[in-house]
């Protein structure tokens, strides 16, 4: 082992471990709370036809019931409005219960003047997020389970027409997949709620079946959104708790036909304002509550069913998800209103003012003339811990009214904060008013402060350049906010890269005042709902990490801003600094599923240098010593880099599509916004550090399993070249019909525990011989010694024949050779059987309905696996020196390394097709 490069990988392993550390444990502690039954959940069966359940016998259709209400349902006599669940990865249907629940009881509190029946399908909780082949299966079905409940309402005076959906996870993407069917009628689907649900991309494309998917749902919602515009889709992420699925990739993907679609950040979502893991986002209490007020919202009074008009329905998702006005949704807001006698105005003429009620007070009305503001500021600011629902803030013109009966309410352009709420008016826009009027009504006993300012853009807006990503966090950016103001923005220069991440501190200081109000952040990215909004304190300084989900659309030139709405008595700092842990975290949440393609592409690298070695040397070198030779970025990288550039030539693009190559890889991470630049070259070095100490981990596990073997049998000699004997023929036809009858991973599973006991043996015989040959070695120098000691006597040790009692030197290192190439190709093997395991682990759950996986993705490709490592586990590298192959394959390695970091990036299953297609290579020097 060479030492610097131990060192080397040692380090960059670490680096790997710190970013790996970042995304799964440097997160905030949830702040949900959880959602509970007050009676014992119910999930009554529906009966499906008969033809149904035949086709679909593992999934099932429930209504969820509690108490008298589950009981008044047994009949199936329904009244209510249609809702259906659809779990998610390895989801349960018993996740609908926190809604269910929340929806009942909320349905109770307005005295049931409407309600919903809330359905959930089972899907026998199948890891859909693993194996694409029964995603297709499932979208049929609920397509039967939508037509079903419809017909459950048909005596109903308004029989609804169509089923809002929920899907958590994968069945977001199941509602979605629903409009791809041929015989499938948009009209059956209002509205689609998606929580934590991967749109872009699959998490891992563990086979062609998932990425087609994929592509045909995406493609089916960019290509007809005209379509689709009565359908309101709104897709709820869970933030940096959800390490399985990253909120970047819950983003619709939309066009400008499709404007009924939403996706929003849970931390950013009003009166939720936390960041949600993958299975809280279903059972997050406050979560849930936005979500079963939004669907109360949705009703039509007259119809009892969810409203027809999308603008309706979306304006209702906006309310409760992006923007809360901290009032009642009201579908047309009156925005005029009129009092019935002239009310007592109190003029305010100081810019800054402030109104704190400790006992019961009477309602008051202020007035903040605007007439001598509009020269000097530009927005009137104010802050009210009064959090009740009412109107409270109005604009009147005097010059039309001038006692101020007719006024404007401005009250929607309230926004509710964890602790207050907040308005903010721009002077210009309100060119026609005289006067802001503030109304505060009487309250009992409540204790609440009011507190306003005239402000001017330019000294509240303070301009913070972030420090270079390469400044490791030495450096750092400062902004000290005077304590004089109530509305600061902190906008962040040149922050618009995903892999840009910065630690931002806030000290508040508000001196010795006992009793000081609470200061409110929001960091807030304007391209994307994915705020994160908190309280400050006094006490200990708040560290806000400031990190995108997604990047800044090349035609969005507005900045990320942080919103201080402060006290007037305190001071605030803010230092900006980078964080180089959490870069190393958005390398790893962005990339790190991609790495086995790296690591693949260093093995065969590696591979192809001891081709190469024993066609030159006749010998084989060990497998770290090879990646340090022959595994370097730079025979890789610069190809990808030249074809990514030429392919924004028409020219190149042509003669590419007239090649029919696929699309590569990284123009498609490009095209999404999720590529860092030189996110290869990072990745490479790591590939090749997990591959260097993979190795010799499965060395020593040799090691240590031969020791076992050796204790317990004499090693024997390990057999010669073989190829096709009977044995051989027995054993591809046994792992053929594994694989045809059960599972293609499966038998490639046996295949690869079949090699590796084919290289413990070997390895057991190349051990036992050197030390064989070491103690003979040794004796025949002891020997040596006692003859010329005992020169004038004649000798009575008896003579040793060393060619007798051990193997000569040249068949050791053959042996030596062979076990070197065996084990780089066991290597190979292993990632060949770690790709597959996402179908094997869904076969083994499946596994007492069905015997064989249908369809299974590697059943054709493990066939061809099965005969090709059979040739090589039993072939020596002695045959393949003299090939005419043997150039053709080690040449080859080099342009098949460059090919699978082009299109196994997003394509993880293609990399056990070109692993095959480099042993097949080898195989054909044994022959040729």
């Amino acid at each position: 082992m060479n030492p610097v490069s131990a060192v080397f990988n040692s380090v960059v392993l670490v680096l790997l471990a710190l970013g790996v550390n970042d995304v799964f444990f440097a997160y905030e502690s949830s702040r949900c709370s959880m959602t509970y039954m007050f009676e014992y959940p119910e999930y009554q069966k529906i009966q499906l036809s008969k033809k149904v359940s035949r086709l679909y016998p593992l999934y099932e259709l429930y209504l969820y019931g509690e108490g008298s209400y589950a009981e008044e349902n047994k009949n199936l006599t329904l009244t209510g409005v249609p809702v259906l669940f659809l779990p998610g990865n390895a989801g349960s249907y018993k996740q609908v219960r926190s809604l269910a629940s929340v929806a009942l009881r909320k349905a109770e509190n307005i005295g049931n003047q409407y309600h919903f029946n809330i359905f959930t399908v089972n899907f026998n909780e199948e890891l859909v997020a693993l194996y694409g082949g029964s995603l297709r299966r499932q979208t049929r079905f609920v397509h039967e389970c939508i037509k079903t409940i419809l017909c459950l309402y048909k005596n109903q005076k308004f029989p609804p027409e169509s089923v809002a959906i929920i899907g958590h996870s994968m069945g977001g993407l199941i509602a979605r997949a629903l409009l791809t069917l041929n015989h499938f009628k948009p009209d059956l689907i209002n509205v689609i709620i998606t929580q934590a649900t991967p749109h872009i991309l699959p998490v891992l494309s563990a086979d062609t079946y998932l990425t087609d998917f994929y592509t045909m749902v995406n493609n089916y919602w960019i290509y007809n959104s005209f379509k689709l515009r009565n359908i309101t889709t709104l897709s709820v992420a869970g933030g940096y708790s959800d390490y399985q699925v990253r909120s970047g990739l819950t983003f619709l993907p939309t066009s400008s036909f499709h404007t009924s679609a939403l996706s929003v950040v849970s931390s950013a979502v009003p009166r939720t304002w936390a960041s949600t893991d993958h299975l809280s986002i279903v059972w997050c209490r406050e979560l849930v509550l936005a979500t079963a007020r939004a669907l109360f919202d949705l009703i039509d009074g007259h119809t009892k069913q969810i409203n027809r008009d999308p603008q309706r329905r979306l304006a209702v998702m906006k309310h409760h998800f992006v923007r809360h006005p901290a009032k009642h949704f009201e579908s047309r807001h009156q925005i005029t209103a009129a009092f019935t006698e002239t009310p007592r105005l109190i003029t305010v003429k100081d810019s800054k003012w402030t109104y704190t009620v400790n006992k019961e007070s009477n309602e008051s009305f202020f007035a903040f003339p605007l007439l001598d503001k509009r020269i000097v500021y530009s927005h009137f600011h104010c802050q009210n811990t009064f959090l009740y629902t009412h109107s409270w803030i109005f604009g009147c013109n005097k010059t039309v009214s001038p006692k101020c009966l007719q006024i404007t309410d401005l009250s929607w352009e309230t926004e509710l904060l964890p602790s207050a709420k907040v308005v903010t008016l721009k002077l210009e826009l309100y060119s026609n008013l005289s006067h802001f009027i503030l109304y505060l009504p009487a309250t009992n006993g409540s204790k609440f402060s009011v507190e306003c300012e005239f402000l001017s853009e330019e000294t509240s807006t303070i301009h913070v350049p972030v420090t270079h990503v390469l400044s490791f966090g030495f450096s750092s950016s400062h902004a000290r906010v005077n304590s004089s103001g109530l509305l600061y923005v902190i906008q962040f220069e040149d922050f618009s890269k995903i892999y840009q991440a910065f630690n931002v501190f806030i000290v508040r200081k508000c001196g010795q005042i006992k009793e000081s109000k609470s200061s409110i952040y929001r960091f807030h990215v304007p391209w994307s709902h994915e705020d994160v909004i908190g309280l400050l304190s006094d006490e200990f300084p708040v560290r806000i990490a400031a990190k995108l989900h997604a990047a800044q659309p090349h035609n969005d030139n507005r900045m990320v801003n942080l919103f201080l709405y402060a006290s007037q008595e305190c001071l605030h700092e803010v230092t900006i600094s980078t964080s180089f842990l959490q870069i190393l975290g958005q390398i790893v949440r962005f990339h790190g599923v991609y790495l086995p393609v790296y690591i693949v592409a260093n093995l065969l690298l590696a591979y192809g240098a001891q081709l190469h070695s024993v066609l030159i040397q006749g010998s084989c070198m060990d497998l770290d010593v090879s990646l340090d030779v022959a595994a370097k970025p730079y025979k890789v990288d610069p190809i990808l880099i030249i074809c990514k550039y030429l392919l924004n030539y028409k020219w190149f693009k042509k003669a590419w599509d007239e090649l029919m190559l696929p699309q590569l890889d990284a123009v498609q991470l490009h095209t999404f916004g999720f590529w860092f630049p030189l996110a290869s070259l990072f990745f490479f070095i790591f590939g090749t550090s997990i591959a260097y100490w993979s190795s010799v981990g499965l060395h020593s596990v040799l090691r240590i399993f031969s020791s076992l073997w050796m204790f317990f049998k004499s090693p024997p000699v390990f057999p010669k070249e073989s190829r096709f004997t009977y044995r051989v023929c027995v054993e591809i036809l046994f792992f053929a019909f594994i694989s045809w009858r059960s599972c293609g991973t499966f038998s490639l599973l046996l295949v690869f525990l079949r090699y590796l006991s084919k290289v413990l043996i070997l390895y057991s015989s190349v051990k036992s011989n050197i030390s064989l040959k070491a103690h003979m070695e040794k004796l025949s120098k002891q020997n040596s010694v006692k003859t010329d000691s005992g020169t004038n006597k004649k000798s009575t040790q008896p003579d040793f024949n060393i060619s007798h009692h051990q193997t000569p030197s040249s068949d050791i290192k053959s042996l030596d050779d062979c076990l070197k190439m065996h084990f780089t190709i066991l290597n190979l093997n292993l990632w060949i059987v770690l790709l597959g395991l996402p179908s094997f682990v869904y076969w083994l759950k499946t596994l007492r309905y069905n015997i064989q996986l249908d369809p299974d993705p590697n059943r054709l490709p493990a066939l061809a696996l099965i005969l090709i490592l059979e040739i090589l586990m039993n072939s020596s590298t002695s045959a393949i020196k003299s090939s005419v192959c043997l150039k053709t394959a080690a040449v080859l390695q080099l342009p098949l390394s460059i090919i699978i970091v082009a299109f196994g990036t997003l394509h993880l299953y293609r990399v056990s097709y070109l692993i095959a297609l480099s042993l097949f290579l080898h195989a054909l020097c044994c022959f040729v």
